[in-house]
């Protein structure tokens, strides 16, 4: 059992007001819309926080050959993209490996203290506070590791994890 997920040591019991998941609910049309709406004005007013950064993740899969990308913007400007390519990962390793590039390159920017995540596949995060053994035990404690090294570095440090539908914009 690694040591981050031992009770009492888990992101989720140390830091749990450092962190948020929002989910939209495709099932009901208004609720995906208001969703979505407060998306676009977080992300508008993200952008204007010079204290903030949003990293936008995404994989796709073609030919058994896995891209995942990661944006990551603040000010209104692209900072950085990290595309990996590898073959023979299923879809939510991918996934996830996007959703750690961008959290890592996220953190390694000191004027921030704000992290916005954007992906299509929320359920995911779930998975980076999940104590339990699973596929991607060793994906979630490097993330775990990563964000514990953030919110160590100031209390007021926070990471948002909003899901936003793949045929949005």
């Amino acid at each position: 059992m690694n040591s981050e997920f031992l009770p009492g040591s888990r992101l989720i019991d140390i830091f749990s007001s450092c962190f948020s998941i929002y989910k939209a609910d495709y099932c009901n049309k208004e609720s995906k819309a208001a969703h979505c709406c407060k998306l676009d004005n977080l992300v508008f007013n993200t952008l204007l926080d010079p204290n903030s950064v949003i990293a936008v993740s995404n994989t796709s899969i073609k030919n058994n050959i896995a891209i995942s990308i990661a944006y990551i913007y603040s000010f209104s400007s692209l900072i950085k993209k990290i595309i990996y390519y590898t073959i023979d990962i299923t879809s939510m390793e991918a996934e996830l490996f996007a959703i750690r590039c961008g959290i890592n390159q996220a953190i390694q920017i000191d004027s921030f203290s704000h992290i916005i995540i954007i992906t299509d596949t929320i359920y995911m995060t779930f998975k980076i506070f999940n104590s339990s053994v699973h596929l991607y035990h060793f994906q979630s404690i490097d993330i775990s590791k990563d964000l514990r090294l953030f919110f160590d570095k100031h209390s007021s440090n926070s990471i948002k994890f909003w899901d936003c539908p793949n045929n949005e914009e």
